[in-house]
């Protein structure tokens, strides 16, 4: 579907709606613009300023990075917007202008949430990809930060705000499928050797004292800058965080369950021997007390598809189970396995795309966002639930890393009778850069 054709089609009503067949643009285009700022432009970060200053009555004025490349993929992704934005390296600075009123951060995963907390401490509201933390803590921070402040954080699974899966989950929390006990979610693709980094001098093009940010002092190397932070602990999440949160938060959105009471984690780094650090290949278990449990199968350099897609969920009930092939998509079946229900996805989910494996099924996510900060509706995934999705990944990244089962407090997915585990619950901070509340 063209990019504009969809803008026009974008439901900007509740998110419990499904699509509309009339334009949001001539007499019911907003009076009142919203401005943003993007943190993060090299990659997914140029393709979210390009799709903001694409919805109806929505300018760019900043686009923020500390590295050259990644500022002039900003800007060309914005060349025939109606505003240049102003380009602004360090978001401390940033975040003290006036004349904007939105922060989108696309940065590393070690920036979401000290950038989120410095964007609502300064009266923005927050759009943030996920993981909305590069730890537990930091989840828990970004939630309080969200209340003590009164703006709005909304983390980036969109999948929240896809027409097709809200009218999904409303079908099976009235029953469609029965009694829901079990989900399995699953993540597929090609990704090649990182290889073994050199220490380097640190490019000209690049701040990276301001890259790293809240994070300790490392030595840069020249296989970490742009994507492959990813994979090292220090910065990244692994895929758990980077591609599970999706199919994790729809498994437990579907379930109706918030924290777990065990998370096992079985895996690692198989396919090749580099500097890699985080699992490849990944099997993860949640479990809910004795009535649900979800389980997420990650594998990173084989993208060989389970139920023929390279990513998805399925839900199972005692009265059928919903299958979801990556995008908007989902098929019900009986008991029998007989279909009661299909839905074809408006987009064809591409796993393999590190920009956006849904295209344009993204737009509802963004016009959600901006309707919200409107006030003409509610946020459909506020960090106060998008948090605990991705606290699932993080307890199944800490599974993996201290090599056992974890038993979990069910009030806040706290990790009991476990000191080891418990200490990779935060992380420390360079001296002078821990995010305060």
């Amino acid at each position: 579907m063209q990019r504009r054709k969809f803008i026009e089609q974008v439901s900007l009503a509740s998110a419990g709606v499904t699509i509309l067949n009339f334009p949001v643009f001539g007499k019911l285009t907003p009076s009142n613009k919203v401005v943003v700022a993007v943190m993060g432009v090299n990659s997914r970060g140029a393709y979210l300023a390009k799709s903001f200053s694409q919805l109806p009555n929505v300018e760019v004025a900043y686009i923020c990075d500390v590295e050259d490349g990644a500022i002039k993929n900003g800007l060309d992704a914005l060349k025939n917007a109606q505003r240049r934005p102003i380009v602004v390296h360090d978001i401390r600075k940033l975040v003290t202008q006036k004349d904007f009123d939105a922060l989108v951060i696309a940065a590393p995963d070690h920036w979401h949430t000290p950038a989120a907390i410095l964007g609502v401490q300064n009266g923005k509201h927050v759009y943030v990809e996920k993981p909305c933390g590069q730890n537990p803590h930091e989840g828990e921070m970004i939630v309080t930060a969200m209340q003590r402040y009164g703006k709005l954080i909304q983390m980036g699974n969109q999948r929240r705000s896809f027409p097709s899966l809200i009218e999904a989950v409303n079908l099976v929390h009235n029953g469609i499928i029965g009694n829901t006990y079990f989900a399995k979610g699953w993540y597929a693709n090609n990704r090649s050797s990182i290889g073994y980094g050199k220490v380097v001098p640190v490019p000209s093009t690049l701040d990276y004292d301001l890259w790293q940010g809240p994070a300790s002092r490392k030595p840069y190397q020249d296989n970490l800058i742009h994507y492959n932070w990813h994979w090292f602990w220090h910065w990244g999440t692994g895929e758990a965080c980077n591609n599970g949160t999706h199919e994790i938060d729809c498994c437990r959105w579907f379930l109706g369950v918030d924290y777990p009471t065990k998370v096992s984690s079985t895996g690692g780094r198989y396919a090749f021997k580099d500097d890699w650090q985080t699992p490849d290949t990944q099997v993860a278990g949640f479990e809910f007390g004795h009535q649900k449990a979800i389980t997420w199968e990650s594998r990173s350099c084989n993208i060989y598809p389970v139920e023929g897609a390279g990513r998805g969920f399925i839900i199972y009930g005692d009265k059928g189970t919903l299958v979801n092939k990556g995008g908007g998509d989902y098929a019900i079946y009986d008991k029998d396995n007989k279909l009661v229900k299909a839905v074809k996805s408006e987009v064809v989910a591409d796993p393999s795309n590190p920009v956006s494996s849904n295209g344009n099924l993204d737009f509802y996510h963004f016009s959600n966002f901006i309707e919200a900060v409107r006030g003409k509706t509610t946020i459909t995934s506020p960090v106060t639930e998008g948090s605990k999705s991705v606290l699932l990944c993080h307890l199944a990244n800490i599974a993996q890393r201290v090599g056992r089962t974890l038993y979990c407090d069910n009030s806040n997915g706290h990790i009991i009778d476990d000191v080891e585990a418990m200490a990779l619950w935060s992380r420390n901070y360079e001296p002078g850069w821990a995010p305060e509340i």
